[in-house]
């Protein structure tokens, strides 16, 4: 393969909890975004935003704009909710991923960007725990 100067590289930040997912492409940068979505703009059940179809969904519509503005070369930095809740993406990042690859974006790094809590952040729900 040769290596040509005008394809642009840019950053994909996807979110994904049990709720939702989110993917945000950017340029090298950070500064300027080049397409945002969320599986809610693509699903009218509110049930169904945290599943893969969405998200596969999602990421073929990023994908596609990304690509339309001459960004192919993608750096992907993964999210899960983190902190005191849950460490794990929930479980529409891998469709997402797969598809953003079948879309024809490289991915040339993925990286975990989860924050975790060193100091032991308390849960919410008081001293005795949520009541049911």
């Amino acid at each position: 393969m040769s290596e040509t100067n005008d394809e642009k590289t840019g950053i994909i930040y996807l979110f994904s909890s049990g709720n939702n997912t989110i993917i945000h492409i950017t340029d090298i940068t950070g500064a300027e975004t080049i397409a945002r979505c969320s599986a809610g703009l693509v699903t009218d059940k509110s049930r169904l935003k945290g599943s893969p179809y969405p998200a596969m969904k999602v990421a073929k519509i990023v994908a596609q704009k990304a690509l339309e503005k001459g960004v192919r070369k993608m750096y992907l930095k993964v999210r899960a909710p983190g902190g005191i809740k849950s460490k794990i993406p929930g479980k529409g990042a891998q469709p997402a991923i797969r598809a953003l690859i079948q879309a024809g974006l490289r991915i040339i790094r993925i990286e975990d960007v989860t924050p975790i809590d060193y100091d032991s952040m308390r849960k919410k729900g008081g001293r005795k725990g949520r009541r049911v």
